[in-house]
């Protein structure tokens, strides 16, 4: 069996999230100025990085701060608890007076935004999940890149979109990539196939450029398939394949 681990087109991810050493990232900028499509799996990774990142940071919502200073003229003003002064000097009670709609308001406020709070710790509660999510993903996708055993091929669809599979028989994982992959239209996407024995079994979805884990069990399969079906994907082929990449035994 050859082993591809080193094949230059598998380490997009690992240059956009700056996990190379000085060698490897001299090598494989020295690759992309060759080769568009890890240009622009590069980039795509880039962007996905930094849109986790932007995702930790939510303002609250625009209406927040008006809801609360119109629900100061709402809220009725006490007076404070305060002993009364041997002696009252008007300064002293002009500026408590002053105090107290202040202090109120800033009450009205801290309720509010209290309520904001709320929403935004159950959105990056959200956002923390997805961002597991995708750390998952990318682990699986790294483990699959790094393991002795991993076998890559390439080819091109009829859609024109070009596709790169990792394989790994150890990790019993594979992971496609497509760029230049065109929209799937309304209604549609593209679904994933693992050919074992003549028999298509479903392995995955994919609608957009990028990188996924295909399911099921590439370890037996001779072929990787791909074919534009409805919305949700079918349990069996409907279309002619666009692609059907033979897998290295």
């Amino acid at each position: 069996m050859k082993d591809h681990a080193t094949d230059a087109h598998i380490l997009a991810a690992a240059y956009a999230l700056d996990a190379l050493d000085n060698g490897e990232r001299q090598a494989f900028e020295a690759h992309l100025h060759a080769c568009e499509t890890c240009r622009q799996e590069t980039a795509e990774f880039e962007a996905t990085a930094a849109r986790l990142a932007a995702a930790v940071s939510q303002p609250p919502p625009a209406a927040a701060k008006a809801q609360a200073m119109a629900a100061i003229d709402e809220v009725r003003q006490l007076p404070p608890r305060v002993p009364a002064p041997a002696a009252a000097p008007a300064l002293s009670d002009i500026l408590r007076r002053r105090a107290v709609p202040l202090a109120l308001a800033a009450c009205v406020a801290a309720a509010a935004l209290g309520g904001v709070t709320v929403w935004q710790v159950q959105n990056a509660q959200h956002l923390k999940q997805q961002a597991h999510q995708a750390q998952r993903h990318l682990d699986t996708v790294s483990a699959v890149l790094a393991a002795p055993d991993a076998r890559t091929v390439h080819g091109k669809a009829a859609n024109g979109a070009l596709t790169t599979v990792v394989s790994s028989d150890r990790q019993n994982k594979a992971v496609f990539t497509a760029a230049n992959l065109p929209a799937p239209g309304a209604g549609k996407t593209y679904q994933l196939w693992l050919d074992h024995n003549g028999t298509m079994h479903p392995a995955g979805l994919i609608d957009h450029d990028g990188t996924v884990i295909l399911t099921g069990n590439p370890a037996d399969a001779g072929a990787v398939g791909l074919t534009l079906e409805p919305a949700g994907g079918s349990p069996q082929p409907t279309t002619n394949p666009l692609l059907l990449m033979s897998l290295p035994a």
